[in-house]
């Protein structure tokens, strides 16, 4: 048996994990690159024939994780792409909103390079379109947590709850390797314990190896009660001040997570009754399919929709959807919270919401989420003197905040925690889905606490267990 590790490998984002069998041929998400160094290997050709590719399996919805879907469609995959049911819906917005993004940015850059006498560049055309996108659609195939299906003659998976975000999974193949059955887990992304909305993580007792994510493995979380009084306390402090709150957001899972949690401030009058904005189509198609899927919450969120009926709403509250309301809100005079995607500010509305924020000391930019490198979110998040936003450079005087407490990453004690049930079973561990620095440290802590081989592969490595 073999994998491939062509992503998400001593980088964050770009998960593509190719396993092998006999001539069976099966991938493990289908993800973009989102760092600005690595984001050229999205137009590169894929390492093997796409139409070799019986069947793909998403861990979840995140772009890095099945952003490159149209694009292998389009290259000759036709094979079923198994998820969760809100894996599918999530997806399918994530995709025509990616495809938007793609079309939009590679219009807007090849119209600034020809003002500036530029060559044309391989981003100037869209990596793929809408129809792409809408070509994928007929390949999705649902499955539910806990049951068995068989991927092809050598190879059968089962789907656990990762607790990441609505309907992510981590999964379980079993695989015939000439007689002999091994049972490999890839982690996806692992999310944490007691966070509201979702259930907790699936612990795995038993895996001959594991596929592991380790985004936090050198770094602790604040805790949820510290991170929602921090939350209070920005949007305090910048209404004093009478500026602007802009928190870059993911649409999926962050967006709705901060909404349950202004919900649960605004109830308990610890902030201001002030607008706020969800500026993002993505992010208010999701929050749609969030509160259609109160089966994936956990008993907290049930109790909380009992007792509030909705979860993700209340008064001044503004879904803005079209561009025309989007560009009005830089006009309202006064404190406004404005969640606008996207959340690593690599594209979207967010990137025009900074420029009307960014030079202004009365504003804060509110970081709720992972900011990989080299993406223009880290560059902020870093505190720089100035900042090139849509071609052109800004001081920064707004105040700059991070709030880790917020992210659905587990950090490296519930890395640790996730993983200590299998102490006696794996056999060797392979770290993805962490900057190269970061993973190597991990590594180094984990063969400590399991005693076993712990592997960071490289791009495009492939080994055979």
């Amino acid at each position: 048996m073999k994998i491939r590790f062509l992503g998400a490998a001593r980088t964050v984002t770009g998960s593509r994990f190719l396993v092998e069998q006999n001539d069976e041929r099966i991938l493990i998400d289908c993800g973009l690159y989102q760092e600005r160094d690595f984001r050229s290997r999205n137009w590169d050709p894929f390492p093997v024939d796409p139409a070799s590719i019986q069947a793909i399996l998403l861990t979840h919805a995140h772009i890095d994780h099945c952003g490159y879907l149209p694009k292998l469609v389009q290259q000759g995959f036709s094979g079923p792409i198994y998820c969760t049911p809100p894996t599918e819906e999530i997806t399918k917005i994530s995709l025509l909103d990616s495809a938007r993004l793609q079309v939009s940015d590679a219009e807007f850059k090849r119209k600034r390079h020809q003002r500036e006498g530029r060559k044309a560049k391989f981003s100037e055309d869209p990596l793929y379109t809408v129809d792409d996108a809408q070509d994928v659609f007929q390949y999705f195939k649902s499955v539910n947590y806990q049951k068995e299906i068989v991927i092809s003659q050598h190879i059968k998976a089962i789907y656990y709850d990762a607790g990441h975000i609505l309907g992510s999974a981590s999964i379980m193949l079993i695989v015939n390797d000439n007689g002999e059955s091994k049972k490999v887990v890839f982690s996806g992304d692992i999310g944490r314990w007691h966070r509201p909305l979702l259930c907790d993580p699936h612990p795995f007792n038993e895996a001959d190896y594991l596929i592991m994510e380790a985004t936090y493995g050198n770094r602790r979380h604040e805790k949820e009660d510290s991170a929602l009084e921090k939350l209070a306390e920005v949007i305090n402090k910048t209404h004093k001040a009478g500026g602007n709150v802009v928190i870059p957001a993911f649409a999926v899972e962050r967006t709705q997570e901060i909404l349950y949690d202004l919900n649960k401030l605004l109830k308990e009058n610890r902030i201001p009754h002030i607008l706020t904005f969800v500026d993002s189509p993505m992010a208010i198609d999701v929050t749609k399919i969030f509160s259609e899927s109160s089966d994936f919450f956990d008993k907290e969120a049930k109790e909380k929709l009992r007792e509030y009926e909705t979860l993700f709403s209340f008064p001044l509250l503004k879904m803005t959807k079209s561009a025309e309301e989007s560009k009005m809100i830089n006009h309202i005079k006064g404190t406004a919270i404005i969640i606008a995607g996207s959340g690593m500010c690599t594209g979207g509305r967010v990137k025009h919401h900074l420029v009307a924020n960014i030079s202004r000391p009365e504003s804060t930019i509110l970081f709720v989420g992972y900011q990989a490198v080299g993406t223009l979110g880290r560059e902020i998040v870093e505190k720089p003197k100035d900042v090139r936003i849509l071609g052109q450079r800004f001081t920064v005087k707004a105040n700059i905040e991070k709030i880790n407490g917020f992210s659905g990453h587990a950090d490296k004690d519930e890395l640790l925690q996730w993983v200590s049930s299998l102490k006696d079973s794996v056999k060797e561990v392979f770290i993805v889905h962490s900057e190269e620095k970061v993973a190597l440290e991990f590594s180094k802590t984990l063969e400590g606490v399991l005693n076993k081989k712990i592997h960071v592969p490289e791009y495009l490595q492939e080994v055979v267990i």
